[in-house]
């Protein structure tokens, strides 16, 4: 049996995040965009952000696991760099909807797609703020416990449980209720 684990960075305003800051329910997912099981949460995911709504924020870190993603960091740095243009969160159902491309000549694709400028992705990635991001990301997913990925907290605390849709929404679920 694991251990409960907290989050040691809390939900930050710089944070990507998507639903109301005053929902009842955080979920903070560290993930992988190159990793299958991130992309097999996915859609589970969108699916809670549908069933609960506005009781529902989701924040997105990354957690890279370059030894066996080979282009996750790059991916990451990539979805960074198209935040700092607001374009966060298409950039990161693009990636995962893509994750089974991920080398750079579609990573500059997608920049694209998403209506992002190309040129100055590129020149801040080279800048290394999206880099530092994503080093900031994975040392605080590190410090909180994040055990592999996709890994999940809700309201502060790691979920050990399933994250496949049914236990995941019977467990918001009862923390709501």
């Amino acid at each position: 049996m694991s251990e409960s684990a907290d989050l040691t960075i809390p939900v930050r305003p710089q944070d990507h995040s998507s639903g109301p800051e005053d929902a009842k329910l955080t979920v903070v997912e560290y993930g992988d965009y190159q990793c299958p099981y991130c992309g097999q949460a996915y859609p589970i995911v969108k699916e809670l952000q549908k069933k609960f709504g506005d009781a529902l924020r989701l924040v997105f870190r990354n957690l890279p696991l370059s030894d066996m993603h080979p282009h996750a960091e790059a991916a990451a740095e990539v979805a960074e760099a198209v935040a700092l243009q607001g374009k966060f969160w298409e950039i990161h159902d693009t990636l995962f909807e893509n994750q089974r491309d991920l080398g750079s000549e579609a990573l500059m694709h997608y920049i694209n797609d998403v209506g992002a400028d190309v040129e100055q992705a590129t020149n801040d990635i080279r800048s290394g703020a999206p880099r530092q991001r994503v080093e900031a990301d994975f040392e605080g997913a590190i410090r909180s416990g994040a055990n592999g990925t996709p890994t999940f907290f809700v309201n502060g605390v790691r979920y050990d449980g399933s994250w496949m849709f049914e236990p995941f929404a019977e467990h918001l679920q009862e923390l709501l209720d």
